[in-house]
């Protein structure tokens, strides 16, 4: 770290922090930022907003010493300031939170906290110690922790104070939260911002990376976004709304409401009735679950996550077996088959984590697009793969779907987040399924993406296929779905057979289990 001589600066008028005219070129030529300023007063929430790829990350790293700008300078109350490392950036008093947690699963709260600067008791790490800091700063911050705990048995709400305490505790006074609300329920996210206000009233600086807008409007102090590498502007929350902020960051006027037509409902293609399942240590995660799904319609499941959504997802599409129950889709039975069979009888299943089962990032766009069905025509012919056929797909489906990528030979890894969805929407839906499973099919994708996804599930609907929703965004479920089903505690709770006139708060005592529906309303929507 170098703090670089200047002469004294007055400040009560100068910025926090700085970075002035930042410029970050990977070595394969990519332009991350480009010529980009920045500034963040002292005790504000400034929020970041901009598109996957848009360069907010990236600035960020660079601010937090994860990466070194080609050109530009940093600023740290009107001092240039050198950053090389994370551990610079620590001592300057700037913390990061990622979107994905650094912690070690096996630790408890209290030692994924103390980690690395342990308080000590001669040669051994102070337990005591460290718990009793633990306390004192869950107290200070109103961050509510178990120092006991174990972080893999924690809830990710709990996770995600265990990072901000890590960060608080080695010094932050200016917090970087990335995507922070990504994996949070709206009760986590509640309980977050009044977190962040108390953070700000004891002195902090928080800077908030998202791409939810209505979040961005409820807790920011002045909000700046960046696209295509550039900063379009910075402007006070009083002065913005989401079509503004959705305008700046696309380029385009965004159309944030869900316009469908009425439903034009068939008959029945998937059928679920009491369906049953059990982690290997006996945990029931299904229990008696029963519900349709009709062609032309958008059967959505909301609930807190956790209770039994991805289980139940994974069950249907094959990639677990169910205890007992039963499962048809247009009236063949398929409880059990491998993920091989219930795909090539008329599943789609776009995965709730794109880069664990959506794709394979080191092979090509192209080769993506085709990974169910390299083997069979067009893109094969006996054992040999037809590469013009499978080029001339890709090229096809990256401009019906408006991939960001000049070559389908690309590695998938290239792409931002959102093009990577894409990639798997349009694997999915080019399939021609019977039933399209659609598991969190816009988590982390920015909103340009997210009304592209929305636009493609409607015109999907529309064309007669029969859509499984799944969505921890209650806004977007609610919105989308023709019908609306609730989750608790492995439980289908309510089945509400339009969501017209239904309000989040209604849904949301299912969700909490306060309420439940009776077998004979249940049975009479499915």
């Amino acid at each position: 770290m170098q703090v670089d001589n200047a002469t004294p600066v007055n400040e009560t008028d100068t910025p926090l922090v700085e970075m002035r005219h930042i410029t970050k070129i990977y070595p394969n030529g990519v332009l991350a930022d480009n010529d980009v300023s920045f500034s963040v007063r002292a005790g504000e929430i400034h929020a970041l907003v901009g598109e996957n790829g848009a360069g907010k990350s990236t600035l960020m790293k660079i601010l937090y010493g994860m990466e070194r700008p080609t050109s530009g300078q940093i600023y740290l109350r009107g001092r240039p300031v050198q950053i090389h490392n994370p551990h610079e950036a620590i001592a300057l008093g700037i913390g990061m939170v990622h979107q994905n947690f650094m912690l070690v699963p096996s630790f408890t709260v209290a030692e994924n906290i103390v980690l690395g600067i342990e308080p000590r008791r001669g040669a051994f790490v102070d337990k005591r110690a460290a718990i009793k800091a633990a306390q004192e700063l869950s107290q200070q911050y109103g961050l509510q922790v178990d120092p006991n705990a174990v972080v893999e048995v924690i809830p990710v709400g709990m996770r995600q104070r265990v990072e901000i305490l890590k960060a608080l505790y080695r010094g932050a006074n200016v917090l970087i939260l990335d995507e922070p609300t990504a994996v949070l329920t709206p009760q986590e996210t509640h309980e977050l911002f009044i977190a962040i206000r108390q953070l700000v009233q004891a002195g902090k600086t928080v800077i908030f990376i998202s791409h939810k807008l209505r979040e961005v409007m409820e807790i920011s102090d002045r909000i700046s976004v960046m696209r295509d590498a550039r900063m379009v502007g910075t402007v006070d929350k009083a002065d913005a709304n989401e079509r503004l902020l959705a305008r700046m960051m696309v380029g385009r006027e965004v159309f944030l409401n869900i316009e469908k037509p009425p439903v034009r409902r068939g008959p029945a293609i998937l059928k679920v009735r009491d369906l049953e399942y059990a982690t290997e240590a006996g945990v029931e995660m299904l229990k008696r679950v029963s519900f349709n799904v009709y062609s032309g319609e958008i059967f959505g499941i909301a609930g807190v996550e956790g209770n039994g959504q991805t289980e139940l997802v994974e069950v249907i599409a094959g990639l677990r077996a169910p205890l007992s129950g039963t499962i048809e889709l247009d009236g063949r039975p398929i409880a059990g088959l491998s993920p091989r069979e219930v795909r090539q009888a008329g599943v789609a299943h776009i995965p709730e984590d794109r880069l664990s089962n959506g794709v394979a990032l080191e092979m090509s766009i192209q080769e993506n697009l085709i990974v169910d069905r390299y083997d069979r025509s067009p893109f094969a012919q006996g054992f040999l793969l037809r590469t013009a056929e499978i080029a001339r797909n890709g090229e096809a489906l990256i401009e019906q779907y408006a991939i960001r990528a000049p070559d389908s030979t690309l590695p998938v890894k290239s792409l931002s987040g959102g093009n990577m969805q894409k990639v798997v929407v349009a694997r999915e839906l080019s399939a021609q399924p019977k039933l399209l499973i659609a598991a969190q099919p816009t988590r982390g994708v920015d909103i340009g993406a997210t009304e592209f996804m929305h636009e493609q599930l409607v015109k999907a609907r529309n064309a007669g296929v029969a859509i499984l929703l799944v969505s921890a965004d209650l806004s977007e479920v609610m919105s989308l779905s023709d019908r609306l089903a609730v989750m608790h505690d492995g439980r289908i709770v309510a089945i509400f057979p339009t969501t017209e006139g239904l309000s989040e708060e209604e849904v949301g005592l299912y969700m909490l289990g306060t309420k439940t529906m009776t077998q004979e309303e249940l049975e009479r929507n499915w």
